[in-house]
């Protein structure tokens, strides 16, 4: 589901807004947890096993390095934390690429796996890494709420593409928020403006970078007008995507 489809804009968004705001105060963050959680699956479902394995290992272990704040065994609480993420995300995304290299290199025929990356992976393990390390390091206290960590970590306005959010600049903010005209407002401005970045520009260029694609030409300006329009159309897909989930 991408933020500018007419599924997310005309249905999702407006079904989720008007839960958030018509539940009690304690039940805002299940209501965003739950959200973010379709919002995962509409695309991929069967990945959700794994990010909520990770989600309730990383809070566990969140625990554990609290409690053992200064000792070596928060230092193996953290490795722990650490190579399972780096070793979950490293599954997924390297498995196939070192096979293929062992293969080139050894002359050998090991069979590919042929692994799909979830949707994502990059962005929450990092933030999860965020929340172990923040708590390690004794900038953040572990979160009891299993519902706060596991919004924090899935929120689907950044959960797909980023930006990645350090637990200890979020943490007051999933107990404690505060709502106004003012911050609708600025929300809804960088909503749109991002949505014309991704809709306007990014799309229309890339529509010309595929006209290039399709194009046989083979002179330098042919090809600086290609690299161009690549460029921008890449930066203005990511600049947009970013503006939305921020607003």
């Amino acid at each position: 589901m991408l933020f500018s489809s007419i599924t997310f804009l005309y249905y999702f968004l407006p079904l989720v807004l008007l839960f958030y705001f018509i539940v009690p105060e304690k039940l805002k963050n299940s209501v965003l947890l739950f959200s973010s959680l379709i919002f995962y699956g509409w695309g991929e479902p069967k990945y959700i096993v794994w990010m909520v394995l990770s989600i309730v290992i990383h809070y566990i272990l969140g625990i554990l390095i609290e409690k053992h704040a200064g000792t070596k065994k928060a230092e193996l609480w953290l490795v722990i934390s650490i190579i399972f993420s780096i070793g979950l995300l490293g599954y997924f995304k390297y498995t196939d690429f070192f096979i293929s290299n062992i293969n080139k290199v050894t002359g050998l025929s090991l069979p590919m796996l042929s692994i799909a990356l979830p949707v994502g992976i990059s962005f929450y393990t990092f933030q999860i890494l965020s929340y172990t390390i923040d708590v390690y390091r004794g900038h953040a206290k572990a979160q009891k709420n299993f519902v706060s960590l596991a919004t924090y970590v899935t929120l689907f306005p950044q959960l797909i593409a980023g930006p990645i959010v350090r637990y200890v600049d979020i943490a007051s903010a999933l107990e404690h928020r505060t709502h106004s005209f003012a911050k609708w407002r600025t929300g809804l401005r960088r909503f749109l403006f991002g949505l014309g970045k991704k809709v306007l520009i990014a799309n229309s260029l890339g529509e010309i970078s595929g006209i290039f694609k399709s194009t046989n030409q083979n002179t330098v300006l042919f090809y600086w007008m290609y690299a161009v329009a690549f460029t921008l159309q890449i930066y203005f897909d990511f600049s947009g995507y970013s503006d939305m989930a921020i607003g």
